[in-house]
């Protein structure tokens, strides 16, 4: 790679990791899985960097790239595999609404893969449904759809009931 191509990429990595691994860790759920996807998906972005650096908009294109590896690391059987030497520390509870946040993250992985990325992508990035679609590569109606199965699924996980068609209504 040319020496002002990698200056570039450099560039774009730093500035990009934080957002890349708060993604990443919202999509897995796991810190270290999350270091693995980001590392997937700045390999391959290096990788193509020639023809990604003249793309219209980056950061999509670094997005889709970053839930496709996602997507793709779910299918391996290796990722199923959990090595702990002794159980976790619980942290404290606390009153800032921290133990509301890992309640939803735990909901979040009962969620199947693909219907989650939609979750994160619509909810926690505040993506509309086409960029989600475009994201994704399917159409807006199937984002609609795996939104919607999504989010009952992470309903029943978190014990939650549908709100009324007289709430959703108002």
């Amino acid at each position: 790679m040319r020496a002002d191509w990698e200056h570039e990429y450099v560039e774009y990595v730093r500035a990009r990791l934080p957002v890349l691994r708060r993604t990443a860790y919202q999509l897995v759920g796991d810190a270290q899985r999350a270091d693995d996807v980001v590392a997937q998906t700045l390999t391959d972005l290096y990788v193509r960097w020639r023809r990604a650096r003249r793309a219209d908009h980056l950061d999509p294109y670094v997005r889709r790239m970053l839930v496709n590896a996602f997507l793709g690391d779910r299918r391996r059987a290796w990722s199923r595999v959990r090595l702990l030497a002794e159980l976790p520390d619980r942290p404290a509870p606390t009153d800032d609404g921290a133990e509301d946040r890992d309640l939803v993250r735990q909901g979040l992985l009962a969620v199947p893969p693909r219907q989650r990325a939609v979750l994160v992508l619509r909810f926690l990035h505040d993506l509309p449904v086409t960029e989600v679609a475009d994201l994704l590569g399917c159409s807006t109606g199937t984002v609609k759809s795996q939104t919607a199965r999504g989010l009952a699924t992470l309903r029943q996980a978190l014990g939650v009931s549908a709100p009324a068609a007289a709430e959703r209504n108002v």
